[in-house]
């Protein structure tokens, strides 16, 4: 049974979408459920003021997406960096056991957007 707020992300999911010349784009999928997302993240002065993503999945992997984007909104990289799968189940009220795996893509794709975004900056440095 899914909580009331897994059902809002859901249907209603928030930040859909891609960020054209995002600082930071990443992708993780599982390949026993099929779940893909794609996250892309905009950063000014250190902190993240945009997250956009497409997510091919479940009811979970939506949910997960749409309240990941909104946890990180305004947060500085390193907090954001700090999003578990623990605190994505606990922003969502839970989730069912066998949908767990789905926190784990939606704070491993934020990680991802923004260690891509750490090293565009890194290089740029050079």
């Amino acid at each position: 049974m899914y909580s009331k707020k897994v059902m809002d992300h859901f249907m209603k999911p928030r930040n859909v979408g891609e960020i054209k010349d995002a600082d930071g784009v990443g992708e993780v999928g599982n390949l026993v459920c099929g779940d893909v997302m794609t996250f892309y993240v905009r950063v000014k002065n250190g902190i993240v003021t945009d997250v956009r993503f497409k997510t091919f999945g479940c009811g979970a992997a939506i949910a997960v997406s749409s309240i990941v984007s909104e946890m990180a909104k305004g947060k500085t990289v390193e907090e954001a960096m700090n999003i578990t799968n623990e605190s994505v189940v606990d922003e969502l009220g839970g989730l069912p056991p066998l949908k767990l795996h789905c926190s784990n893509l939606g704070a491993d794709a934020l990680r991802k957007a923004l260690e891509n975004y750490l090293a565009k900056k890194k290089k740029k440095k050079k």
